[in-house]
C-alpha cells in the first residue's frame, strides 16, 4: 500500500532496512521505525494544531504502544496519550507517560478504575451509565471529580465491527439527567469514531456523519446546563485533516497513522508527512514456482500488495505479495516470484502492530546516514 511511496520519499529507510537485516542485526517479522522522520511528521502536525488552537493526543497502538516514541512526542508538546484500551493504559502508567484519554474504544474495567483515577488521567471515556457509576464509587468520600468523555452514536454513524458502543443520541437527554446525579463525575467532553475519513472520490480527508452526531450532542448536553470543553474528533488526524477540522468547532484530534505518514491519504498523494515504517522479512523457502517469507505482522486491513526482495536496494526486485487468507494464521507471506533463500523482503502496508506478534525496532539517525538502534520491543510495548 505504501511501498512505492516509501521507496521514493524515504529511500534511506529502505536502505537501512536492507542493511540491518543483511547484517543480522534484525530478524524477519520486524517493523523498522524511522524515529527521525516520524518525529518530523509529528512536529508538523503539532505546529499545525497549535495554529488552529487544537489539542493533539497521540495514538500509538498501531506502533506497538512504544514508550520511546511516546516520550519523544511529549517533548514535542503533545498533551498526552490516548489509551485505546486498558492494557495500553497500563503500559503508559508503567513508563510515567501522561494519559489524556483512556477508554477511547474500550472502557476500562472496574478493577483498574481507581488506579487510573489516581494516575490523574485527564478524561475517562464512558458509554454506559454503569461505568460512570463505577467511577463515581471510586471517589466517594473525596472531594475529587473525574472528568469524563461521553461516546455518542446515532443511527446514521459509521461504526466498525467490534466497536459497537456509545450513548445513542436519542437517549442522551435521559442519560445526562442520570449522570448529573453522580457528584464525583464531571461531564466535560464528547467523542465519536471515526469523525474524519479519506474520501477516494475527492482525495481528501472529510468529516463523517459521526462528527455531526457529536455536534448535535453538544447542543443537547449544554441545553441541560453542562458546559462541554472538548469536542474530540479522531481518525486520520494529520496536517491536511487539521486544516479540515479547523472549519468546525472541535477541540482535539488524535494522530496515529498520521505520525508515520501511513493514512489512506498518504498512499494516494504526497502529503506533508513522509512514510516512516517498513516491515522486514526474509525468504524462508520456495514451493511450486513461488517464494515464501516469514510472516507474523499481517493486519487484515493492511492492503499489502508488493514487496521488494534482494540483498540491497540496488539489486532488489519488486514482486506481488500473496497475503494469507483472512481466516488463516500468517505463518508466511507468499511472493509471486522465485528468490534466493535468506534474501531480504521489505514491505510497507497499513499496520496495527499491537495485534501482531512482531518485533519493533526503533532506529534514529537514518536520515543522516548514521543509523543507530535505540531498542527492540514486542508488539505491546515491552522492551526485549
Amino acid at each position: 500500500m505504501f511501498l512505492e511511496k516509501t521507496i521514493r520519499r524515504n529511500p534511506a529507510l529502505i536502505k537501512t532496512s536492507f542493511d540491518l537485516h543483511q547484517s543480522g542485526q534484525i530478524m524477519p517479522d520486524t517493523y523498522v521505525i524511522d524515529l527521525d522522520t516520524l518525529l518530523e511528521n509529528a512536529k508538523n502536525i503539532i505546529q499545525s494544531a497549535k495554529k488552529h488552537d487544537l489539542k493533539m493526543y497521540f495514538m500509538l497502538k498501531q506502533l506497538g504502544r512504544n514508550p520511546i516514541i511516546a516520550k519523544e512526542l511529549i517533548k514535542l508538546g503533545y498533551s498526552g496519550a490516548v489509551a485505546v484500551d486498558f492494557n495500553e493504559a497500563k503500559v503508559y502508567m508503567d513508563h510515567n507517560i501522561p494519559i489524556s484519554n483512556v477508554g477511547h474504544l474500550v472502557q476500562p474495567p472496574k478493577a483498574l478504575l481507581k488506579k487510573l483515577i489516581d494516575y490523574k488521567c485527564e478524561y475517562i471515556t464512558v458509554y454506559s451509565i454503569e461505568k460512570a457509576k463505577d467511577i463515581n464509587d471510586c471517589l466517594i468520600g473525596t472531594d475529587y471529580k473525574q472528568k469524563i468523555m461521553l461516546r455518542v452514536i446515532s443511527d446514521f454513524d459509521m461504526i466498525y465491527s467490534g466497536q459497537h458502543a456509545g450513548f445513542h443520541i436519542n437517549d442522551l437527554k435521559n442519560v445526562i439527567l442520570e449522570l448529573k446525579k453522580l457528584e464525583h463525575i464531571d461531564i466535560k467532553a464528547l467523542t465519536s469514531f471515526p469523525c474524519f475519513l479519506y474520501n477516494e472520490n475527492t482525495n481528501k480527508n472529510e468529516p463523517t456523519e459521526n462528527l455531526n452526531t457529536i455536534l448535535k450532542a453538544r447542543e443537547i448536553v449544554e441545553s441541560l446546563g453542562i458546559s462541554i470543553e472538548n469536542l474530540n474528533a479522531p481518525s486520520t488526524t494529520c496536517v491536511e485533516t487539521i486544516e479540515e477540522m479547523a472549519k468546525y468547532p472541535v477541540n482535539s484530534g488524535e494522530p496515529g497513522h498520521g505520525l508515520s505518514g501511513t493514512t489512506p491519504l498518504h498512499a494516494i498523494k504526497d502529503s506533508f508527512e513522509i512514510p516512516a515504517v517498513t516491515y522486514v522479512s526474509e525468504v524462508s523457502h520456495n514451493l511450486s514456482g513461488k517464494s515464501f517469507c516469514y510472516g507474523g505482522g499481517h493486519y487484515r486491513r493492511s492492503h499489502v500488495a508488493n514487496a521488494i526482495v534482494g540483498t540491497n536496494i540496488e539489486n532488489s526486485k519488486m514482486t506481488k505479495v500473496i497475503a494469507p487468507e483472512l481466516e488463516s494464521i500468517d505463518y508466511h507471506f507468499g511472493l509471486n516470484d522465485l528468490f534466493k533463500i535468506n534474501e531480504t523482503v521489505i514491505m510497507a502496508f497499513r499496520f496495527q502492530i499491537f495485534v501482531t506478534r512482531s518485533t519493533v525496532c526503533i532506529v534514529k539517525g537514518i536520515q543522516s546516514g548514521n543509523p543507530e538502534i535505540l531498542g527492540f520491543f514486542n508488539s505491546l510495548g515491552a522492551k526485549l
